[in-house]
């Protein structure tokens, strides 16, 4: 058993408590849907005649876009990728709706924006009020499990009935130690210089691969397939990979060289607004931080193979929607930045893969605007359940399946409240609105950490990099006021009754007070 025994034997049956819940949510579904509840009641009470589908959910954690061979990128670190995207969709203009972990993941698996569950700081525990994917499927008959980096920071499970996570790996590692030793270096960001955590010397992790977590995560995952090969399954995955430090085992160092990456011009506004922490980073170790990163996402890339393997060999892959994502992007050196915890591209367009042999189309790349809050009632639609109420994300079925009238979101949203900014884009402008007034508390402080309120434009079309403020032109009032308006909104309509906008603010204003942190 790889499981932590204890863990397991904790976990395995679904408990009372659990049954009890998944009545609750159907009462809650039921009064709340209505007529519409009868076909969803009657697709969890035919499980024996018609095979639901299995979810399969594997989370890359900072993983960006522009990284994969399948949207453009030329390094190949990430072929088991590229072959899921062949076999099924691959959404191109996908965006996290916050560009820091906790965030993201909660609101992707509640299906609500980040403000809406009142999750929009890393440290922030998931509310126990919170409904999730794993409370709903699991009150569909399902059996849920969630292996790996949840961030739920409380010890809640959420629906989620079989938990493995760096602990289980630790006694693991501790039960069965490598044979060579275990050299793995501790994890101090900030307090190490900055280019050690950043791995720019593209140093392993000290373990060789059969130790390393990840390997861990994804052997639990194969076992949990053959463990329920008879009854409906819900398993989320979540890898630190590429996360700083971008670990990798010892074999893995020589993979990528750092001179197969060019450093990214910073300009002057770059440096005014750069992070304090980056300011001493060189050139060369810009390439060796590079290097390391994408050294780790072709090692995650092999551990979602590792699992995509496991799921054929069970015979369930036939019967299983794969989602790949990444919770949120990662700058490499552009504008100056290491991280993500901004509004720039880079930092929110992330991997979006979903693939259902003979009911998902193959290969279709799909360019319209998308939203990770747009995952759980896609999945929903996908399996013929209704979705639950009051989620603001929408079904991408219609863009998955090619429907001529069939469209994305005409702008999509992401918020990193912990700097008081939110942004909208339409695909070519984006606009960002900041108060300027937040001392941040997330390690990335700039030499002025409260500039006072600011708004920004950028024309993507013109300058994909963003380097360039045009909001101060006569021909961007038009655009400006226009996603000004679709940014209020999004913040206005979407918030708890208890936090309404006081109604004497003006349209900027009222976003401005939206974006204060209340956690």
């Amino acid at each position: 058993m790889l499981r932590n025994p204890q863990v397991y034997s904790r976990i395995k049956r679904r408990s009372l408590t659990i049954l009890a819940l998944g009545l609750v949510l159907a009462c809650v579904y039921v009064a709340t849907h209505g007529g519409v509840a009868k076909r969803a009641r009657a697709a969890r009470n035919s499980h024996a005649s018609v095979p639901h589908p299995n979810f399969l959910i594997i989370i890359g954690d900072d993983h960006a876009a522009d990284t994969l061979g399948v949207n453009g990128d030329t390094h190949g670190a990430t072929p088991r990728l590229d072959a899921l995207a062949r076999q099924g969709v691959n959404f191109r203009h996908a965006y996290c709706n916050a560009p820091v972990c906790t965030a993201s993941r909660q609101s992707l698996i509640t299906g609500r924006l980040p403000h809406a569950v009142g999750v929009t700081r890393l440290n922030t525990a998931l509310p126990e009020t919170a409904v999730t994917l794993g409370d709903w499927m699991l009150g569909r008959g399902y059996v849920t499990g969630a292996y790996g980096k949840m961030h739920f920071n409380a010890a809640k499970n959420h629906g989620f009935e079989d938990i493995v996570d760096t602990s289980d790996w630790k006694k693991h590692l501790a039960a069965h130690p490598p044979a060579g030793g275990d050299h793995s270096v501790p994890f101090r960001p900030f307090r190490d210089p900055s280019s050690f955590w950043l791995n720019s010397a593209t140093r392993s992790y000290g373990l060789p691969d059969a130790s390393m977590e990840a390997t861990f995560f994804a052997d639990n995952a194969a076992q949990f397939f053959n463990e329920h090969k008879k009854e409906p399954f819900t398993l989320v995955v979540g890898f630190h990979e590429p996360h700083s430090p971008f670990i990798f085992p010892d074999d893995w160092s020589k993979r990528f060289s750092p001179n197969d990456f060019p450093v990214p011009a910073v300009n002057d506004f770059d440096r005014a607004h750069q992070p304090k922490i980056f300011k001493e980073i060189t050139p060369e170790q810009t390439r060796g931080i590079t290097a390391s990163y994408y050294t780790s996402i072709s090692y995650l890339d092999s551990k979602v193979g590792r699992i995509l393997d496991a799921l054929e060999k069970s015979g369930l892959a036939e019967n299983t929607i794969v989602v790949y994502l990444g919770d949120n992007g990662y700058h490499r050196g552009h504008h100056g930045r290491f991280e993500k915890h901004s509004l720039y591209e880079r930092a929110v367009n992330v991997p979006l893969i979903m693939r259902w042999p003979g009911k998902i189309p193959a290969g279709r790349q799909i360019d319209d605007l998308v939203e990770l809050v747009d995952i759980l009632p896609t999945l929903m639609d996908l399996s013929d359940f209704a979705p639950p109420p009051d989620i603001q994300g929408r079904s991408l079925v219609g863009l998955i399946r090619g429907l001529p009238d069939a469209k994305g979101r005409e702008t999509v949203f992401s918020e990193y409240l912990e700097n008081e900014e939110a942004m909208v884009s339409d695909g070519r402008y984006k606009l960002i609105v900041g108060t300027g007034a937040r001392h941040r508390l997330d390690g990335y402080e700039t030499e002025n950490p409260t500039p006072g309120p600011y708004l920004r434009l950028y024309d993507r079309k013109a300058d994909p990099e963003e380097n360039t403020d045009i909001s101060g032109t006569e021909a961007a009032k038009p655009v400006i006021k226009r996603l000004q308006t679709a940014m209020f909104q999004r913040l206005t309509s979407t918030r708890k009754a208890e936090d309404q906008v006081p109604p004497t603010l003006d349209e900027l204003e009222a976003i401005r007070w939206c974006l204060r942190p209340r956690d």
